[in-house]
This record gives C-alpha cells, structure tokens and sequence, in this order.
C-alpha cells in the first residue's frame, strides 16, 4: 500500500537482526568450556558445541532483483557474519540514527561481496569486470531502461561511500564520480527517469571538520515545557540528541550537496548544501521533490519529527513550490491511529508527467474526535498554479496509492482500533466516484485477496499491471486457509468483482509468485520449496500451466547435516475455545513411541487481535523448508531438542474489551494448550519443557516464568520487563500508563520478579536501540531476580544493538543457551519442585 513514485531498486543495506554479512572475519581466540555454576563469570567469547557452529556458519543463498524489463537477474551475495572488531567500529548516535563518522553512512549495514547477472530465460552466469576490490556493495539500482546498474561502494580505508556504473552490454563496472557519497539517510543516489544521469546526495567539498565538544562544559542542557492543555503521546525513542554539541554534530553528517551527475562523470550542483533526507524526480524529469529538515530540533524525538520543508525545486535548484513548511512534532494524540496534522505521505503520482499526492488530516490526527471526513487525499500538477484537487475523502486513515493510469488507480484506507481495511478504485484524472473494491479486516488473512501487481514503466516509476481489457489487474497473495499458506496469483475484473486463479501453489510445495515476468501475466516468476529442499526460483508459463517450470537457480541444502528433521503444523484448542497453531520440528529419525518423550524448546511473539475468528487462523505452511538458522530455536534440534515454534500466543479483546486487560490470563491459557498438545502426542517432556522469544517474546518469558510453573527455564533476549519505563503505550498497547495504570503493572514481570520460580538467563544487547526495549531493562530485572533469590544470568553483548551482528556475539548466544538449557531442561534434577 506504499505511495508510487518509488523507483524499482534494491537497498542491500539489510536488518542487522537476522542478516549480517563483512567483507572478512578475523577472529580472536575463542575458549570453549562448560556455563559452570549459575552465577559464573567466565570472561572472554565462548564457542557453543560444533553442531551449532556448523548452522552459524552456513553458506547463504545469493538474494535475485530482476531487471526493469524482467528478463535479467542480477544476482547479491552477502558472506558470513562480520567479526566483533568490525561491529566495534566507531559510530556516533544521533538523533535516531547511528552514523559511522569515517564514511558518512549507516553504521550498521551489511554489504555485498560478490554479484552477477543471469538471463531468467535460461544461460550461464555473467560475470561483471573491474569492480571494486574487494567489493563491500551497500545498495543497487537498475536504470529504467536497463543499460546500467549503479550501485554504492562502501571504502572502509578512504572513509567513502563511492558511486559506481555497470555497463549491462559489456558487462564492465566502472567508478563514476570522484566525490564522495553521503548516505547518512538513504541510498544517497536514484536514477533519473531519462536514464542518462542520477540524482544524488554528495558530502560538500570543503566542508571542513565536524567541531568537536568541549571537555569543559559551557553549562546545563536545559528542556522545559508548559501547560499545553492536550494529552499527548511521548515513545521512548532512543540514540536522541543530548546537547547542542550533538546537535552541531548531528547537522554537520546530514548536510549533503544535491546534484545530478551524467553518465560521463559531469557533475552539476542543485542548489546550495543543506539538511536533505530525501529527494525524488518527477516523471518527467522536470522537477525535484525535496525535503529538508530544520532547526529547532529536539531531544525528545528522532530527526524525522523535526520541523521539515517540503519543496519542488528545478534542475537548476530554484525553488519552484513549497509545498508545505511542517513544525517540530514531540508528540501526538493518544491512539494508534494518531497521526501528525498538515501534510503527510506526500510523493509524485507515477502514471502522470508531474503531480504531486498527499494526505491532511481533517480531525486534528486525534482519532478520539468525532469526524465523518478524517483524511483528505489531494492533488495538484505542475507548475502548481492551480489550487490542490480533492482525490479522495477518507472516514479512516490513509494507506497509500497505487497508480495505473488516469482512469485507474487503487486507494487504501484502515482504521487500527477496529483493524478496519478499505481499497477504493478510483479514475484520477476522471469525474466518476470511488468505487469499493474491498471492505474487511486486516487481520482476517483468509479473506486477503492478496496485494496489487505492479511492474516499471519506461521511467523506472511503479505502476499497477493492467490487464488488456483496461479494467482487471492481478494481484499475488499468501492464500492463507486452514491447511496453511498456499500462495497464488489471481486476475481480477475491477468491473464486475470477479476473480480468475491464475496459479496456486500445490503441495508437497510451498510455492510464492515472486513477479509476473511480462506485461500480458504468461509468465510468473516463483519460488519453490520443499520440507527437505530449500527455495530455488522457476519460472513457469502461467498460459500453459501443465508445461513443466524452468529451473533458473538450484541452490544446495545449507545445513545438509539436518536435512531429514521432521515438520508438522499442529493445531490444538485453548480452554476458552480459541483455535491455536504451531510448528512441531523433531530430530531426523525420532520416533515418540521408540524413543519417549524429549525435552522441548517452545518459543513464540504475542499479537494482540480484535477478533478470535482472525486469531485461530493458521500462519504457517507445512511444505515450508525445513530452515535450520542461528536466530530461531531450531537450531537446538541439532542438541536432541524437540522444537515447537511460532507458537499461537494470541491476546483476544472483543467489541469494546482491551486485548491486554487480560494478557496474563489468555498468554498463561495459550502456553498450558500448547504444552498439552505436545505431551498428547507423546514428543515432550512435560517437566522438561523451556520457553523462550525475542524482544516481546522475551517479555512474553518473564511473564509466563512470573505467572505459571509450567515450564522448567527461560531464554529471554533483548526484551522489556517494566512498562511503566514505556509509559506512551508499548507493541499494540495505545494507552498510556495514566489511562490503564493497573494493565501496565500486571503486565510487568519486574513486579512480580519474586514469583519467578523457575532459572531464566537473560541475554540483551548492551547497544539497543530498539524503541522501549532499553539495556537496563535486562539488567534491573536481573537485578531484582537476584536480589528476591531467584535463579537467573544477565549476558549483555558488547557493541550489539536489537538483534545481533557479530559471529562472536551468535555463537556466544549459542553457548549460554545450549549450557543453560542442558544445565536446567534436559538435565533438569529429579527433585526439583513445582
């Protein structure tokens, strides 16, 4: 549901929580020993046993973007994970962002190392000379008319991020430009439509060195605030500005030259240096849609709340519209559905030369007044003369656009307290009235007609694939049922409702188109997966659907040692009727009534719903490979463990009720069937069960540790465990601590930490920045574990954010997990009591 003006690229700049890749690793010595007694300090980095090594360093299969005319893949390949002396690097943490201060970019990106093109209709690789050596790729983008591929080279050694140019004929890259990059935000480049040049993002030549704050302090850094007479809503946003050092700091990195550069090297600056944090053309290359931040900024909030100008600017940097001036934003009404006022979502509409689209709210963003009309959708085309037009009047909160033509477009709107979706059809340039498309809940998966096809058009702009009667687009969906996910590509007659299926995947496949190939949909990219073979991409003949698929890659099993583990997806009843589901993985060759019962590792992440219809609904397929990674618990079938993943943890609140006014009762109700459900079949242990989940799954831990005695330990890492330190609403919870104080201190297992009976280790990055989940989260609630002589082990990860990047800080996970898991499950004492 995104707004269309978006170019077809690819950033490679990947989540540091489950993909991580390095240019090397140079590793220190790692000691391997047992986790010893429970309060042991063994100092240094510790290896897990070879099993789990073996999964950490499982080769990756290379990521595919296809060509804008689909019929070339470029092919990205991402290494093993980075060593802790590279996730050391310097970094400065500013404003919501954290920039590495060499490069002027990102600090936790992950690069590519090697790429390659492929026809999609058959043939060897192609291999690219003269790149880089060696190569650490940030991000890649296709020219719309496929002659080129530019992409970003990050020079650790220069302190640059470098701008290169890949001829796609003669298979030949070539560095473009001699200054430097700034990336800070973004690519730091796009290509323009006429793909002759790019727009990019440059560090100003002299610029000069950032100032530096004085180690004696000047005084206090002071905020103040008044009687504002509204309730607003305040995260708990980390890695803000402290002082006006850091705000002299934060402005020097995020100050780049705008400009475009030919395909010769030419360079030509728009306009003067400033604070840009994005920057687009027009679809006819006329015009730039750019916008800026400006003083006064904050220590309350990131960069992206801070007072913006929204701009068109010529090639030659005049000002040509403003098209909105938008004041600091520290804080917004109470609710999910709150949103800033004035202009929002704006973008150029991508089937027209130069019209601009956007949003205003007409309620105030305050979801809690009364409103018929609470967003209004306009438009306004160059040279912006003329007064905006009214596209849409909207009785919910606006999604985003997907455009077509002028007489077709799809226009999204939804509403999060009552999980409300609407898709209206419109005709932009067009009298006639909105037509409803669809009107259910976002959270009923089994009636998703699946999301909107769309392809490049000629000026890299995304447009909706509009079938040759004008009136019938295509749509790719998960096909969610009760036998799992069977993904499908339907066509479907905007004019009459109807809909054709055009493919569906068939078991034993778990099969998900992953882009219709030409603009008549005969043929379909996909990729196809087994429980013992790992997704490949083949390309099939939707007008020919018993003509057997291509093979375009055939990547081997990563984890061959694990192939024959065994996969079910098992459904079971809560006690209140709720239907839940889950993954049961076994060890290759167990058998319950040969072997017993084993010791199981259940883990899971709580959703709130509205409906427990749409709760009981199954999330999974049981052809989906059998994916053996670090990041999850499967890992530990590998140990003799069984493995009960994706577990249902819903949290139910009807009508009027709030989902979390009863989290504890239906979190400990969810827990009890699942646990049931595998002692029936025999596969565990019920004395020798662990629970364990990431981020709100390690919140979920310390409440079903704090509330129940139905487990023997917990792994709980990167969580939170006080709500009262997130006081403006927490995951899907909207209202703050004042309006539901005895909700947010029932769910805080810090308050109930003298109940936790049961050992629980705790692992947490000391670096997270993730919004509410603070390191001190961890270590008070270890803290007060041991001091109310509980059972516990607080591991906090140097240089680690959210998730974790280095192969130190992964197999370090590994160990503490595998020792405390054999140390309190599987080797659990007899005697131990309830």
């Amino acid at each position: 549901m995104s707004s269309t003006s978006t170019r077809r690229h690819l950033s490679v700049v990947v989540s540091a929580t489950l993909l991580a890749a390095s240019l090397s690793w140079s590793a220190p010595l790692l000691a391997q020993d047992g986790l010893g007694a429970a309060t042991s300090n063994t100092s240094g980095y510790q290896l897990p046993p070879e099993a789990l090594q073996a999964i950490v360093d499982a080769p990756r299969p290379p990521r595919l973007l296809l060509s804008p005319n689909r019929d070339l893949a470029v092919f990205l390949q991402t290494p093993a994970l980075p060593g802790i002396a590279e996730v050391a690097q310097p970094e400065l943490k500013l404003a919501g962002i954290r920039i590495n201060p060499k490069t002027y970019s990102s600090s936790r990106a992950s690069y590519v190392t090697d790429l390659w093109l492929r026809p999609v209709d058959g043939g060897g690789d192609q291999r690219i000379a003269g790149l880089p050596e060696p190569l650490s790729l940030a991000s890649l983008l296709w020219s719309p008319d496929q002659r080129h591929i530019a992409f970003s080279q990050v020079d650790m050694r220069a302190g640059q991020v470098q701008l290169w140019i890949v001829d796609v004929a003669t298979r030949q890259a070539r560095r473009l430009l001699t200054q430097p990059l700034n990336a800070v935000v973004g690519n730091g480049f796009e290509w323009m439509p006429d793909s002759r040049s790019l727009l990019v993002r440059l560090r100003p030549e002299g610029q000069g060195e950032v100032g530096q704050e004085d180690a004696v302090p000047a005084g206090p850094n002071v905020q103040d605030t008044g009687a504002g007479g509204t309730v607003q809503q305040l995260r708990t946003y980390q890695d803000l500005l402290r002082s006006e050092a850091d705000a002299r700091v934060f402005a020097h990195y995020m100050t780049s030259q705008l400009a475009y550069v030919a395909l010769d090297g030419r360079v030509t600056p728009i306009g003067a240096p400033g604070m840009t944090t994005s920057a687009s053309a027009s679809p006819d290359g006329r015009h730039i849609l750019r916008q800026q931040i400006d003083r006064p900024f904050s220590y309350q909030v990131p960069y992206s709340r801070f007072p913006r100008r929204i701009e068109v600017v010529g090639l030659d940097g005049a000002v040509q519209h403003t098209v909105a001036r938008l004041p600091l934003v520290e804080g917004l009404p109470v609710g999910n559905d709150a949103v800033p006022t004035g202009v929002r979502s704006v973008a150029w509409r991508s089937d027209a030369p130069a019209t601009l689209a956007w949003v205003e709210a007409q309620d105030g963003g305050d979801p809690s007044r009364e409103a018929d009309v609470r967003d209004i959708v306009y438009m306004q085309a160059a040279p912006f003369r003329d007064a905006p037009q009214v596209l849409a009047e909207l009785s919910m909160r606006y999604a985003g656009t997907q455009w077509g033509t002028g007489d077709l477009a799809l226009l999204s709107e939804y509403w999060w307290k009552t999980r409300k979706i609407r898709e209206w059809r419109l005709q932009p340039d067009g009298g006639a009235a909105p037509v409803l498309v669809r009107d259910g809940s976002y959270e009923d998966r089994y009636a998703d007609p699946g999301s909107a096809v769309t392809m490049p058009d000629a000026t890299g702009n995304s447009r909706l694939l509009i079938a040759a009667d004008g009136t019938s687009i295509y749509r790719i969906g998960d096909g969610a049922s009760d036998d799992g996910d069977r993904p499908f590509l339907d066509r479907q007659n905007l004019a009459d409702g109807s809909t054709e299926r055009l493919f569906h995947s068939q078991a034993p496949y778990y099969e998900a188109p992953v882009a219709v190939l030409d603009a008549q949909a005969t043929r379909l990219l996909t990729s196809r997966e087994t429980q013992v073979d790992p997704a490949n991409y083949l390309v099939r003949r939707v007008d020919a659907p018993d003509a057997a698929p291509m093979a375009l890659t055939a990547f081997e099993h990563p984890t061959p040692q694990l192939r024959d583990v065994q996969k079910e997806l098992v459904r079971f009843k809560r006690k209140d009727g709720v239907d839940l589901s889950g993954t049961l993985y076994l060890p290759a060759g167990y058998d319950a009534r040969r072997d017993g019962p084993l010791p199981m590792l259940m883990w899971a992440y709580p959703g709130e719903f509205k409906s427990a219809d749409a709760a009981s609904q199954v999330t999974d397929s049981p052809h989906r490979f059998n994916a053996i990674g670090y990041w999850g618990p499967q890992a530990f079938l590998a140990m003799g463990y069984a493995v009960f993943a994706d577990v249902s943890m819903p949290i139910i609140g009807e009508g009027n009720a709030e989902p979390n006014d009863t989290y504890i009762e239906q979190l400990v109700a969810s827990a009890e069937a699942a646990i049931d459900e595998a002692v029936r079949r025999g596969v565990a242990d019920r004395r020798r069960v662990a629970i364990g989940g990431h981020s709100y799954g390690a919140f979920m831990t310390g409440n079903l540790l704090a509330h129940s005695r139905l487990f023997a330990a917990g792994i709980a890492r990167s969580g939170a465990y006080n709500r009262t330190l997130t006081p403006f609403g927490f995951q899907a919870e909207e209202r703050n601590y004042w309006q539901a104080q005895d909700t947010y201190l029932k769910m805080s297992p810090f308050n109930y930490a003298g109940q936790i009976k049961d050992p629980i280790l705790l692992i947490h990055g000391e670096e997270d920045n993730n919004s509410g989940t603070f390191p001190m989260q961890s270590e008070r609630m270890f803290a007060a574990i041991k001091g109310l002589g509980g059972t516990a082990r607080l591991v906090m990860l140097p240089k680690e954010s959210h998730g974790y990047r280095a192969r130190e800080s992964i197999l370090h996970m590994l160990h503490e997990t595998e020792a405390w898991l054999d140390r309190h499950v599987k080797n659990r004492p007899a005697d131990t009591a309830r």
